[in-house]
């Protein structure tokens, strides 16, 4: 007889991200004051003064990228990682290194524009989004929940550790709890990241991913049909996805 935890070895993306979480924690334990350079402050992305550090970190577009691999604690890292072995080793099995690689940074850095587009609302309230830090890779974790959720939406998952539950209710639930939480004042933990995790990847696994230029030259060769349709008979035919196709 033998056991087995969990969903089998590290995948490479995996293996280098939890690499790379594990670098930035020890380096930033023995100099904390990298979390003032790395960590998301949408402050920093706009304004000029130097930071309580004396460090100029003005127009900080790196801190997009960098906060998601910085942590507050043993237990933040911990829970992290755990979860996005769980969940994400399957992930990359189905999609390919590559693609869950860019899923996986997609995910993180729109949940850190969530934080920087709340703290620029012309709102009382955006005050607590503009100045504070946001570290941690959970935007991204909750990303990679939606789309398990997505992918395998009754695979069960204990809520709380106690309960099955499929992974598309156990995504609900969760999301729900993170909405009321926010709407709570948060705590001091980013729950709108976690909220704009699981909304950008619903959208990118859901095609939002749309080749501008294709779109404009799309539109483009449509008007000009449709202006000169009237010299010729018209039937049915174009682009699935659009409602009022016609070719001539």
């Amino acid at each position: 007889m033998s056991y087995s935890f969990g969903p089998g070895p590290l995948t490479p993306a995996i293996k280098a991200i939890m690499i790379a979480n594990g670098v930035a924690f020890l380096v930033t334990f023995f100099e904390p004051r990298l979390i003032l350079l790395l960590g998301l402050r949408p402050a920093d992305l706009f304004t000029d003064p130097p930071g309580p550090d004396g460090t100029d970190r003005a127009y900080a577009i790196w801190q997009l990228v960098t906060y998601m691999f910085l942590h507050g604690g043993i237990s933040h890292i911990l829970f992290n990682m755990l979860t996005l072995w769980m969940m994400g080793t399957e992930l990359e099995h189905k999609w390919g290194t590559r693609f869950f690689t860019k899923f996986y940074f997609v995910c993180g850095i729109g949940a850190g524009l969530t934080q920087v587009l709340l703290g620029i609302l012309p709102f009382g309230f955006a005050n607590q989004f503009y100045y504070p830090l946001t570290i941690g890779a959970s935007g991204a974790i909750f990303g990679l929940l939606l789309a398990y959720a997505v992918y395998f939406p009754t695979r069960p998952i204990l809520m709380f550790f106690i309960f099955p539950v499929p992974a598309k209710y156990f995504v609900m639930i969760l999301g729900a709890i993170q909405l009321m939480l926010a709407a709570g004042g948060g705590g001091g933990i980013a729950y709108t990241a976690h909220l704009g995790g699981i909304a950008t990847g619903y959208l990118y696994l859901k095609g939002f991913r749309l080749n501008l230029f294709s779109e404009i030259q799309y539109r483009y060769l449509k008007w000009r049909i449709n202006r000169t349709r009237r010299k010729f008979d018209v039937y049915s035919g174009g682009r699935r996805d659009d409602i009022d196709r016609r070719v001539h």
